[in-house]
């Protein structure tokens, strides 16, 4: 099959001055080239942005195939000399072949395959080329198979950009959905979960919806962690010792934010259109009702990052794989949600990035003994003491009290 370029003719002005966004396919053995294909395939999408492809042309070419599509975009190998002025280019990392739907699981092939394609991507951010990033769906049981020790691609990533201060988050319909914790087993959650832990998220949050969104002054909305948002202490008092105190402590740095919630009523449309955004404890807490409301066309965001990175709400579908069947709708709200940050993040430079400084300090804390003992909380394992308007630390360490 030989690649071509349709479409209307634009100036060549125009279409620099679109952003460069940078998409892998994800796992070979997937749905993540159809779906891209799908997604780039509609006109209205494709005009967003100029696009790279990070991935094999020989599965792109398969899933074209079987959509009767023709192609749209330029094929080039890895290394040749990249200018993208405009429409689709495959940057063709042809290690893998089409054809290995049929082994429609998890395979160390497949993932070592996908982690390239992030590679390549993430290098291209680092060197300036391209403004955001938008990932396909990988198989978490694939990248182990591969060696990876990261479970997927937000903590991938963020350790390429040496990121320590990063969270997941989610985009759909009128959902904006930050996650405290993300892919950690609810019986662990209690030996990590923190002030700092519950205070991330709302930060980060806060940082987006500024500067993605171009909401000047967000207000958000924190869930408790236990039935009723532990009804003062009755079912657990994770809200008092642990996330009341981050939320006083965004509301020092200007943050403006309530809670905690009970979960079970936080996301209802009346509570829902009070707040632009909202933070959740842990991963099925925020997931369950961003994809009830917006299945299909829900976008994974991660927050904290030099560079945009969206993704799909969605996996790799193995039991669909090669049919032609996987719907293009969430992949196409992670492109163009993509496009819409890299265009306001460029028109709107000066918005403030959270400060990363040492846990507590961050938060407007003083600790007089050591971290916490695992299942306990900042304000357990020792004296935690809340600034309302936080003095100088006299180590220089950040906002604290001198010892006492």
């Amino acid at each position: 099959m030989t690649a071509a370029v349709v479409g209307p003719a634009v100036s060549p002005q125009a279409v620099r001055s679109k952003p460069l966004i940078g998409v892998t396919l994800g796992d070979p053995c997937g749905i993540g080239a159809e779906v891209v294909l799908k997604a780039l395939a509609d006109p209205e999408v494709r005009s967003l942005a100029r696009f790279i492809l990070y991935g094999s042309g020989d599965v792109l070419e398969a899933a074209a195939d079987a959509a009767a599509l023709r192609p749209f975009w330029f094929r080039i190998a890895r290394g040749e000399p990249l200018r993208v002025d405009s429409g689709v280019v495959l940057v063709d990392l042809e290690e893998y072949a089409a054809g290995f739907w049929v082994n429609a699981r998890p395979t160390a092939e497949g993932g070592k395959a996908s982690l390239r394609y992030v590679d390549e991507a993430v290098n291209a951010a680092k060197n300036g080329v391209i403004d955001a990033i938008v990932t396909g769906p990988i198989h978490k049981v694939s990248w182990k198979l591969a060696g990876c020790r990261f479970p997927g691609h937000t903590e991938k990533i963020a350790d390429a950009f040496n990121t320590k201060r990063f969270t997941m988050a989610f985009v759909g319909g009128d959902l904006r959905v930050a996650l405290a914790s993300a892919h950690l087993g609810l019986f662990e959650l209690r030996n990590h979960f923190t002030i700092g832990l519950v205070f991330q998220p709302i930060d980060l949050l806060h940082e987006a919806l500024q500067r993605w969104f171009g909401i000047e002054h967000p207000r958000l909305a924190v869930a408790g962690l236990n039935p009723h948002a532990g009804e003062q202490g009755q079912f657990g008092d994770e809200e008092t010792r642990v996330i009341e105190p981050a939320i006083q402590m965004a509301r020092n740095v200007g943050i403006d934010v309530e809670g905690p919630f009970p979960a079970d009523t936080l996301f209802t449309p009346r509570r829902r259109a009070r707040y632009d955004g909202i933070v959740a404890m842990y991963h099925d807490q925020g997931l369950i009702p961003v994809k009830l409301l917006a299945f299909g066309t829900a976008v994974n965001v991660t927050l904290g990052l030099p560079i945009i990175r969206t993704s799909v709400d969605h996996g790799t579908a193995f039991d669909i794989a090669g049919t032609n069947a996987a719907d293009p709708g969430s992949m196409k709200a992670a492109i163009r949600l993509a496009c819409q940050c890299a265009a306001r993040s460029a028109a709107a430079p000066s918005v403030p990035q959270p400060v990363a400084v040492p846990e507590p300090q961050r938060l407007g804390l003083c600790l007089n003994t050591p971290d916490p003992a695992p299942g306990k909380g900042w304000g357990e394992g020792g004296d935690a003491v809340l600034l309302p308007h936080p003095a100088p630390s006299p180590r220089g360490e950040g906002p604290c009290l001198p010892d006492l």
